[in-house]
């Protein structure tokens, strides 16, 4: 194994893993910014107790996101320092004005919602959790920002010495790439908290304990969550493709397994591509369909992988394929889900529906999933690039960091993230355990 894969695999292990965190933040700030919008509107104290609970739950996986996502930013200068020369004059705006102007505005009022709850009135608390919510949706949008630039670079221009320079800031934030991605990863990010919290409102109804709370959970999440599975795949899911039609042809083909160009190309549900006869083996496809949802019609031609040279094509094509269809197979079943709760939550049934209440409990990990393997489509996807376009990936690798060096440093961050991964699980099972109001709180009311 060579410098470069392990520089690779060291990335993807961190980023995959700090962004369990983020995108269940994500979503919660904006769900316990309507439970402290129902507290305020109905004075009914119950909604915030529940908004107290979540904003636990939020506290717990914004420290985690935390201590896991600073290595990744020292991981520019160890691990990738001819990427960081060349293109730190341009993602360091994004990160800077991310730490400068969201970190900082999230964790202030995060503390706030937490803390500040006696000593501020309701309306205050209220705009503590609105500026925990904005914040959290700024990170993201800085972070996307600069990914967005990587996959569709805008705003900049080549210096004497081969660094890239940043010419135009509306063009690195107003990137068209940026758009759909930004607003496709949010609604991904509610998708996950509105499972997440079904899930444990699930799990309180089935124990027959927190029961108010548990169907406060279950209504909210399964009504956000119905929403935002259907926003995810139009109109988010639909922009996001058609910057790739557009912009990255050779990963659309590749990641529908068109190996040849076609006018009326099929949509491919299941198949295997076969990279040594270029064709994808045992399809099941839907006639026309690829070509109407690129382009608006059904005879349309979309290039397939034989109209670019192999060198221009992703570099692991079987993992593209696999990684979206993973994704898209399990945003429809999220979408499925959600939709047969709803169904019963507006007959009045599924607080009563076991059989409804069980799927809804073990879904919980099926929206990281399908979050994970959004992320390897989109990363995978940009490949042989690092800056699509500009500079390919081993171009951007540190030249003095040996094989063994980076390997070393791969294993202790497992190590490590194996036991913040037990530390994680053990304080939200207590914080789940002990509800939105804990024993001694219920038996002093009752008292």
């Amino acid at each position: 194994m060579d410098a470069l894969t392990v520089h690779r695999l060291h990335f993807a292990f961190t980023i995959t893993f700090h962004y369990l965190f983020p995108q269940l933040t994500m979503g919660l700030a904006l769900l316990i910014l309507i439970l402290k919008t129902m507290a305020l509107r109905t004075g009914n104290q119950h909604y915030n107790r529940a908004a107290r609970f979540w904003a636990k739950i939020f506290a717990i996986n914004f420290a985690m996101g935390v201590v896991t996502g600073i290595p990744m930013e020292f991981q520019f200068g160890t691990n990738w320092s001819r990427f960081s020369k060349a293109a730190g004059g341009v993602i360091g705006q994004t990160l800077a004005m991310e730490g400068v102007f969201s970190f900082f505005l999230e964790s202030s009022f995060l503390g706030v919602l937490l803390y500040g709850e006696k000593r501020l009135g309701p309306k205050a608390h209220w705009w503590a959790a609105f500026l925990v919510f904005a914040g959290s949706w700024l990170s993201g949008f800085f972070i996307i920002a600069a990914d967005a630039w990587m996959q569709h670079p805008t705003g900049y221009q080549l210096g004497v010495n081969g660094e890239i320079l940043l010419t135009s800031l509306s063009g690195l934030l107003l990137n068209s790439w940026l758009f759909w991605q930004y607003l496709h990863n949010m609604i991904g990010a509610v998708v996950t908290g509105s499972f997440v919290m079904a899930s444990v409102g699930a799990f309180y109804l089935l124990t027959k304990r927190n029961e108010d709370y548990g169907r406060t959970f279950v209504r909210l999440g399964v009504i956000a969550g119905t929403v935002s599975t259907l926003l995810m795949a139009f109109p988010t899911g639909d922009g996001q493709g058609k910057n790739i039609a557009f912009h990255q042809p050779p990963t659309l083909a590749a990641m529908e397994g068109l190996f040849e160009t076609e006018q009326g190309a099929p949509l491919a549900l299941i198949g295997q591509p076969d990279l040594e006869n270029h064709r994808l083996d045992n399809p099941l496809t839907l006639p026309d369909a690829l070509s109407f949802l690129t382009y608006q019609r059904w005879g349309a031609e979309v290039k397939g992988l034989d109209a670019f040279p192999p060198d221009r094509w992703p570099d692991n094509i079987p993992l593209l394929y696999y990684s979206y269809h993973i994704m898209v197979g399990l945003g429809t079943m999220l979408i499925g889900v959600m939709a047969l709760a709803s169904l019963g939550l507006w007959r009045g049934t599924l607080y009563r529906s076991t059989a409804r209440l069980w799927l809804l409990m073990l879904m919980l990990p099926f929206p990281y999933i399908a979050t994970t393997a959004g992320w390897i489509t989109a990363e995978v996807g940009r490949q042989p690039w690092l800056i699509y376009g500009i500079m390919r990936t081993p171009a951007g690798v540190s030249p003095h960091v040996s094989t063994g060096n980076a390997l070393f440093t791969l294993i202790g961050f497992m190590g490590i993230y194996t036991i913040l991964a037990i530390l994680f699980l053990f304080l939200v099972y207590r914080a789940i355990g002990e509800g939105p109001e804990p024993v001694l709180e219920t038996r002093a009311a009752t008292v």
